[in-house]
């Protein structure tokens, strides 16, 4: 029959340990390409007249989404601190009645 043996288990954490590594490398690679030849034009043009620089407009644009999103979660833990909250710890405790998950 079919059984998950030690060996695999070792192979299976190995590769989920260093998926993130490769990952990071191909990207890498990726950004150095694409910063060496540039992106491709769906016109076909390729002049330096019509291109942006990544920086400082999209890095700002990227910044200022972040800080958005970032103020957005930061007012609604401020305002509705419990919104986000398990239910179950809005029951009061009873000192007297134990848990059902919790076995003597």
């Amino acid at each position: 029959g079919f059984s998950v043996d030690n060996a695999t288990l070792t192979r299976f954490f190995a590769l989920h340990f260093l998926l993130p590594f490769i990952i990071a490398a191909l990207t890498m690679i990726h950004l150095l390409f694409l910063h060496q030849t540039g992106s491709s034009n769906p016109l076909g043009l390729t002049s330096n007249f019509d291109k942006i620089p990544f920086h400082p407009y999209y890095s700002i644009k990227d910044l200022m989404g972040v800080s958005i999103t970032l103020m957005f979660f930061i007012l609604l833990n401020l305002w509705e601190p419990r919104i986000l909250g398990d239910p179950e710890n809005f029951i009061p405790a009873n000192p007297l009645v134990t848990p059902v998950h919790i076995q003597p």
